[in-house]
C-alpha cells in the first residue's frame, strides 16, 4: 500500500524548479562536490610547471593575563623566505601607554598598522581627555582588518590593563577576535600553547607571567624553524609599562671570530705610476675661493 496519495510529490524526487532541503541532501549524499573543479583546472594551468605552495611566515607570540595585569612575549627573527632577514626584530608594538601588541605575519602590514593605530589613539586620548580602553582598540583594529579581506597580513595578540581591568585579545588577519585569558599566535603557536597549557594558572605574580611566556617562547624557538633570535618581554600594569628586549638569549654567541690583519706585500702592486689629473694652486681669487689647476 501505498503511503503518497495519487498527485502527492514525492519528496526524494527531484524537481528542477523546487527543491526543498530534504531533496538537496539526498543529491549530496554519498559522493563529492565537483562545482570548483573549473577553477582549479584554471589554477593548475596558470601555475603550470610551478608547484603550489601556501605562504610560510615565521613568528612565535602569546600573551597571558596575571594577577596585576598583562604579559606579552615575541621572539625576535625576521625571514625573507628560507633567509633570517633580521634576529633581533621587535615584534612588541606599542598602542598607547597602557596597551601593547605583539605582531605575527607580514612585518611591513604590522608597522604601518600598529603605527596608525597609535596615533589614533593617541588622538583618541587627546580628544577624550580620557584614558585608551582596549576594546576601544580591538573594535577599530577588527574593523580595519575586515575591511581589507585578510590582505593586511597582521596577526595580533593584543594585551593592555584600563579602568575595567586587564584584557587579552587575539586578532585574525581577517578581523575576528577572541577574549582568552591566555593565547599564541605564529608558526610556533603549537609548540608555545603546550607550555601555557601545561603550566598556566590563576592569579599569577608578574615575575611568574614573565617566566611562563618566555618559557613559551623558548618553545617556539626550539620547535619552529621560522622563529629564533631572542626572547622579548613586556609587562603591564595598571600604572606601568615595562618593555625588555633581550629577556632571554638562547642562541647568544659564545665567542668572535678574529682574523688576523693583511701583512704587507700580500697584494700584488701592478704599477706603480701616477697620473696628475687636478692640481690645487695655493692662491685665491676676489672672493676667496681655492683657485684650481688645469689637467
Amino acid at each position: 500500500m501505498s503511503l503518497l496519495n495519487e498527485g502527492q510529490r514525492n519528496p526524494l524526487k527531484h524537481d528542477e524548479h523546487q527543491m526543498d532541503y530534504l531533496d538537496y541532501l539526498e543529491q549530496q549524499r554519498g559522493g563529492f562536490n565537483f562545482d570548483n573543479i573549473e577553477r582549479n583546472m584554471h589554477l593548475v594551468k596558470k601555475f603550470e610547471g610551478e608547484p603550489l605552495r601556501a605562504k610560510k611566515t615565521g613568528t612565535t607570540i602569546c600573551g597571558i593575563i596575571v594577577k596585576d595585569g598583562v604579559v606579552l612575549a615575541a621572539d625576535t627573527r625576521a625571514t625573507a623566505g628560507a633567509i633570517v632577514a633580521d634576529k633581533n626584530a621587535d615584534k612588541l608594538h606599542p598602542i598607547a601607554d597602557n596597551i601593547q601588541c605583539a605582531g605575527a605575519g607580514t612585518s611591513a602590514d604590522l608597522t604601518a598598522t600598529t603605527e596608525l593605530m597609535m596615533r589614533d589613539m593617541e588622538l583618541h586620548r587627546l580628544n577624550t581627555g580620557t584614558q585608551v580602553r582596549v576594546c576601544t582598540v580591538v573594535r577599530r583594529l577588527s574593523k580595519m582588518l575586515f575591511k581589507y579581506q585578510g590582505h593586511v597580513g597582521c596577526a595580533l595578540v593584543l594585551g593592555g590593563v584600563d579602568t575595567t581591568g586587564p584584557h587579552l585579545y587575539q586578532i585574525y588577519p581577517h578581523g575576528s577576535t577572541d577574549k582568552l585569558p591566555y593565547t599564541t599566535m605564529g608558526s610556533g603557536s603549537l609548540a608555545a600553547m603546550s607550555v601555557l597549557e601545561t603550566r598556566y594558572k590563576e592569579d599569577m605574580t608578574i615575575e611568574e607571567g614573565k617566566e611562563l611566556v618566555a618559557d613559551a617562547i623558548m618553545a617556539g624557538i626550539m620547535n619552529d624553524l621560522g622563529s629564533g633570535g631572542n626572547v622579548d618581554v613586556c609587562a603591564i600594569t595598571a600604572t606601568t609599562k615595562v618593555h625588555t628586549r633581550g629577556y632571554r638569549k638562547p642562541s647568544e654567541r659564545l665567542y668572535k671570530s678574529v682574523y688576523p690583519p693583511f701583512t704587507k706585500g700580500m697584494t700584488p702592486v701592478i704599477r706603480e705610476d701616477f697620473k696628475k689629473h687636478i692640481s690645487i694652486l695655493d692662491k685665491e681669487d676676489e672672493s676667496g675661493d681655492v683657485v684650481m689647476g688645469g689637467m
